[in-house]
């Protein structure tokens, strides 16, 4: 069984940008999602991908991924996605044994950027990071999923 072990932050300071070393585009939909699951279509990079995730909340989901043909990936994305697309760029940042995907969205998301962290375990400890902010693992509202249905720029806080 996959699983998946994240932990997501918002940014404390842009101290982390400094610390880049990749930076990939990435374009996703969402097929299918209800309230035990979501089935996405990725393209990342090169690469394209059907995932499947499980929608408990907080850091422990369950997780499978399947790579897809490109050309497949872009019609799906163009024609059976709910709209709006999940646009970001992924940075990729080292830190200590761990690597930081940081997602800075665009789109409907513009503005909106969110540090995570995959884990062996609930428990594993990582090194925190001066420009982390507050910890937002357990906010639904961060997931991909829930982007396209209230996306970043209807939030008001």
């Amino acid at each position: 069984m996959g699983v998946e072990i994240e932990r997501k932050f918002l940014l404390a300071n842009d101290d982390w940008r400094k610390q880049i070393h990749t930076s990939v585009k990435f374009r996703q939909g969402y097929l299918v999602g209800s309230d035990k699951s979501s089935v996405r279509v990725r393209i990342e990079g090169d690469k394209s991908n059907l995932n499947i995730k499980g929608a408990t909340l907080g850091v422990r989901r369950q997780e499978f991924e399947y790579p897809i043909p490109m050309d497949d990936a872009n019609e799906l994305l163009s024609t059976l996605c709910t709209e709006p697309l999940i646009e970001k760029t992924r940075h990729y940042v080292s830190a200590g044994e761990h690597t930081w995907e940081i997602d800075e969205f665009s789109g409907d998301n513009e503005g909106l950027i969110v540090a995570e962290i995959e884990l062996k375990d609930e428990n594993e400890t990582f090194d925190h990071q001066n420009w982390l902010g507050k910890e937002v693992s357990d906010d639904k509202r961060y997931y991909n999923s829930m982007l396209i249905k209230d996306p970043y720029k209807n939030w008001q806080e």
